[in-house]
């Protein structure tokens, strides 16, 4: 007997509210799987397209700066909120010698 046909033999014996918890468990499992391959497929693609190494130094990145402009849109204390939401503490393993 494979996976499958076990699968049903159990989903014939559950209960209503057992199944209704398994297929929300089935599809978050298959959500995360979808997202996880994105990500590979995203990393590997970005890979390919940064080929090329770029040696930047202080006076290349001042110049590039100039070219930059300003800040144009309306979104920036929502990133500024999600940057704040999201990073974490940094912990060290041993002590801070500026302390």
């Amino acid at each position: 007997m494979n996976i499958k046909e076990q699968l049903f033999r159990e989903i014939e014996s559950a209960p209503e509210s057992l199944l209704a918890q398994t297929l929300d468990f089935l599809q978050f499992i298959k959500t995360k799987q979808h997202e996880s391959q994105s990500v590979v497929d995203a990393t590997q693609t970005s890979a390919t397209q940064q080929q090329t190494t770029v040696q930047s130094t202080g006076r290349s990145l001042l110049e590039h700066l100039k070219t930059v402009g300003s800040w144009e849109g309306d979104d920036l204390e929502e990133c500024l909120q999600q940057v704040y939401a999201t990073r974490g503490k940094a912990k060290f393993n041993y002590d801070n010698p500026f302390e």
